[in-house]
């Protein structure tokens, strides 16, 4: 089926939370979106009720085969190559470093990192030789969600905030790579997002209720898919880099 876009996006863990937030912001904003998850129920749901301007690539973002076939899947369905590329898959692990679940640790660096440096990798390879035509006429955006604990370590999510750190040394890396090429790489450091995050991670339900009270209204997945779309909606030639984004009473981290 023929669709008529401004922009392809391929957008990682689109079945909840910032990452379906931002499936929707997309395709509201007339871009084509191939998303990913787990979940394949929800995306044929993703794509009954946003129509033929989504579509579904179910698997695991870690899979280099499930990343082929998102790139593919963008130039199958919409005609042309992936010019958005967010990175947004990935799960928590609540616990300090001296208390934290280790058994699960090796699924949560090679989902939020492994996974990630993955898909950078194909984007860049992919956006940095199609921009060299291209720029300064049309943008390439690569965007990774990062975290407030990936900034400022938190004793109490240190495990977690330790794949976001380096998640964040990827993305500097990467600007300072394909930046000059004409491809922007932009990180978006989310504050406390109210969504199912908190329970993959092992949070209790106190603890999202401490949140609340210390810091709500806490941010929603839609707070976030709005700052991802103004990162990739500027002029070509206007890059944001780094975006920090908080609950208005979250003082730290």
């Amino acid at each position: 089926m023929s669709v008529t876009c401004t922009r392809i996006a391929i957008v990682t863990g689109a079945t909840s939370g910032i990452g379906e937030a931002t499936a929707r912001k997309f395709a509201a904003a007339g871009f084509a979106v191939v998303g990913n998850g787990r979940n394949a129920a929800k995306l044929a749901e993703l794509e009954r009720e946003i129509g033929p301007a989504f579509c579904g690539v179910a698997g695991d973002a870690a899979d280099h085969g499930v990343l082929d076939r998102l790139f593919a899947s963008a130039r199958e369905r919409f005609g042309k190559e992936a010019d958005i590329v967010v990175a947004n898959a990935g799960r928590g692990l609540g616990g300090s470093v001296k208390d934290a679940d280790l058994s699960q640790f090796d699924d949560v660096l090679r989902i939020n990192v492994s996974g990630a440096l993955a898909l950078l990798q194909k984007a860049a390879q992919q956006m940095s030789g199609a921009q060299k035509d291209r720029f300064p006429a049309a943008a390439a955006d690569i965007v990774i969600v990062g975290s407030v604990v990936g900034r400022h370590i938190s004793p109490f999510s240190a495990v977690y905030g330790a794949t976001k750190f380096a998640v964040h040394a990827l993305a500097e890396g990467l600007r300072r790579e394909v930046g000059p090429m004409g491809v922007r790489v932009s990180l978006v450091e989310p504050g406390i997002v109210e969504s199912g995050f908190q329970e993959a991670a092992g949070y209790s339900e106190e603890l999202v209720q401490k949140f609340e009270k210390q810091f709500g209204p806490l941010l929603i997945g839609g707070d976030i898919a709005n700052a991802i779309h103004y990162i990739v909606s500027q002029p070509p030639h206007v890059h944001v880099s780094d975006l920090v984004v908080r609950p208005t009473r979250q003082d730290y981290p």
